[in-house]
């Protein structure tokens, strides 16, 4: 898989120590590179939009503890895998409602680390083939890949049409950079300045395609017939 990205939330440095070694011993040995950064509060882990592929976060954390924490991160980001480790074991049932992946009570030893870090890694794996990291002016964002509707090239910025949000967050890049990203087998690249999902696509009619956003997108003349062939394929020849 390609780098993890991992965040630890942990005021005590000791402790801190003992679980970023385990995760360097587990990259290791599975062979995965872990980009890893370590807070030592919640008011710092508030302050930060980059998105993460996996948490870990304690929840004796002065301040803001943990579970608020985590009740803030499931409201901007519903899918991430999160792993309490403490040694409040009786949080353990309360942690499963903000939807946490896992439950660590300290002192954590590798053996059943690495036991629960298989999970997360299926889970991260999960996440990464349906989630999008969407970096705009405003900050980083992960959105779900099913929910785009189209992508369009407007003066060399990217607009983003999602089914489920009214905004159409923008950033600077190129639609064959953006086509790479995301599931060969889901988009169509219409014309060198339009990429739709064709799970929106709602008919065809003459060189238009209508989206289930009430849109139209028009193909390019060279692109016709090889997006035509692929949304057959993609609709089981429906077309």
């Amino acid at each position: 898989m390609a780098d993890c990205r991992v965040l630890v939330i942990e005021d005590a440095d000791d402790e801190a120590e003992v679980l970023l070694g385990h995760i360097e011993r587990y990259g290791k040995e599975q062979g995965i590179r872990f980009i890893v950064k370590r807070l030592a509060t919640a008011f710092e882990f508030a302050g930060t939009p980059t998105p993460q592929d996996l948490i870990f976060m304690d929840i004796n954390l002065p301040g803001i503890s943990g579970m608020e924490a985590a009740e803030h991160l499931r409201e901007q980001h519903d899918k991430t895998p999160l792993i309490f480790v403490t040694n409040l074991a009786q949080y353990a049932v309360k942690g499963y409602q903000v939807d946490a992946l896992d439950f660590m009570v300290k002192p954590v030893a590798y053996g059943d680390f690495a036991m629960r870090m298989d999970r997360a890694m299926r889970a991260v794996e999960k996440n990464t083939k349906h989630t999008y990291a969407l970096s705009t002016a405003e900050g980083m964002r992960m959105v779900d890949i099913e929910s785009i509707v189209s992508i369009e090239l407007m003066k060399h910025n990217l607009v983003f049409h999602f089914a489920d949000m009214d905004e159409t967050p923008q950033k600077r890049g190129s639609i064959k950079a953006v086509a790479e990203k995301l599931p060969q087998d889901k988009f169509l690249l219409v014309s060198q300045g339009c990429l739709v999902n064709m799970e929106h696509v709602s008919s065809v009619a003459g060189d238009a395609l209508a989206l289930d956003d009430g849109t139209c997108v028009y193909f390019s003349r060279s692109r016709k017939r090889p997006c035509m062939e692929k949304l057959a394929r993609y609709l089981g020849g429906t077309i």
